[in-house]
């Protein structure tokens, strides 16, 4: 029987040891726990986490009908690990990028998932082989949580993760803040131990959701070690309804950006020659400047500038100062398209060759049909 599943997010980090694996367990159990047909698919090859995260260790997989069947955690969760395969949980993965691309194809079309409302894939740190593997065959990502800690160590390398999906056209669902703060086991009182306000800042300078903090609490490690997630197995601890609180708003439909949302009006930069979209970026002599309404799916305005000259970095700011949020082109290099990603400016590549209006109508209408980028370099 195919499988046919409903979402699929993905759960990453930008760092290691930020407690992704132990969001993404809670997350499966607790979207389980609403009555959801969830696997948790866990793909980092070198150090898989999860079964230990849900007392699974040891166990032995089987097969059905050539397909793989998952392994199941309490009365619904399917679960699937590298782990699983290892007869010595000491035992060393040394694999290559294409035996693990193999690997994470079998996991997802060789496992008998059956159907699934939610499919939650925890990623290895990171933006490499395994992250880039999964989002190739899963072929529809419907979202991606990120989860930092405060500090700015972290932040750093998070900021990269959140680089990464806007390249890859990848839906951010939110930031989750995790160690936000420490919880004293004996007065239960909390004191911030790293300094700043990564996730919120995080989520503001690239204008995606902060869904919240979950504080550092030993029971969440006592909990992962026992194979106890806390989610359920302390469901009136504070913690665990800081949990809760995170993972809310990914019950349903995605939590809409508040400054997103309240926006009565977007501008949309073409990148010109001879009146119409260039095919090469570097090429372009003119930007058309459309502004629009989002809500009612209308171009307002347009005006057309001469751009300064075309060095690293400046175009992206000289159109983040024009209030300029997203970039259709026909193609452009990996390099200037991070620049712009730097600036939190989206860009569109593959537009046919065009005159602005009528790519902007497309785009509004969601019509607008895209190729491959012809200027990737």
């Amino acid at each position: 029987m195919a499988n046919r599943i409903g979402r699929r997010i993905l759960v990453m980090s930008g760092k290691g040891g930020v407690g992704k694996s132990s969001i993404a367990v809670n997350l499966a159990v607790w979207l389980s726990g609403q009555g959801r047909r969830v696997g948790l698919l866990d793909i980092d090859i070198h150090g898989p986490s999860v079964p230990k995260l849900l007392r699974l260790e040891g166990t032995r997989l089987t097969a059905y009908d050539e397909k793989i069947e998952p392994v199941l955690y309490g009365d619904s969760l399917k679960v699937m690990s590298i782990a699983f395969m290892l007869s010595n949980p000491n035992e060393a993965v040394i694999w290559r990028g294409p035996m693990k691309h193999n690997m994470i194809q079998q996991f997802c079309d060789g496992v008998a998932w059956g159907d699934l409302d939610d499919l939650v894939v925890d990623c290895p740190p990171g933006t490499g082989d395994e992250a880039l593997s999964a989002v190739q065959v899963l072929g529809t990502v419907d979202g991606v949580v990120i989860v930092t800690t405060p500090q700015d160590l972290a932040v750093v390398d998070v900021r990269k993760c959140v680089t990464f999906c806007k390249q890859l056209s990848l839906p951010v669902l939110g930031i989750v803040e995790n160690m936000s703060g420490f919880v004293c086991p004996h007065c239960g009182k909390r004191t911030d131990i790293f300094p700043g306000a990564g996730g919120e800042q995080i989520a503001e300078d690239f204008r995606v959701p902060f869904l919240g903090g979950v504080p550092m609490d030993p029971t969440v490690a006592q909990s992962g070690d026992a194979g106890k997630p806390l989610i359920t197995f302390e469901k009136d601890s504070p913690t665990a309804q800081a949990f809760a609180h995170v993972f809310q708003p990914l019950l349903g439909e995605p939590k809409q950006d508040t400054k997103q949302k309240e926006t009565s009006n977007m501008k949309i930069a073409i990148p010109l020659a001879d009146g119409k979209l260039t095919a090469h970026f570097g090429h372009c002599g003119q930007f058309a400047i459309v502004d629009v309404d989002p809500q009612s799916k209308t171009i307002r305005s347009q005006m057309v500038l001469d751009p300064p000259p075309h060095e690293p970095g400046v175009l992206p700011a000289w159109l983040a100062e024009k209030g300029v949020s997203l970039v259709i082109a026909g193609g452009m290099g990996q390099r200037a398209q991070m620049l712009f990603a730097d600036k939190n400016i989206e860009v569109i590549v593959g537009a046919p060759v065009d005159t602005p209006e009528a790519l902007v109508s497309d785009y509004l209408a969601g019509a607008l049909q895209t190729g491959d980028n012809v200027c990737d370099h």
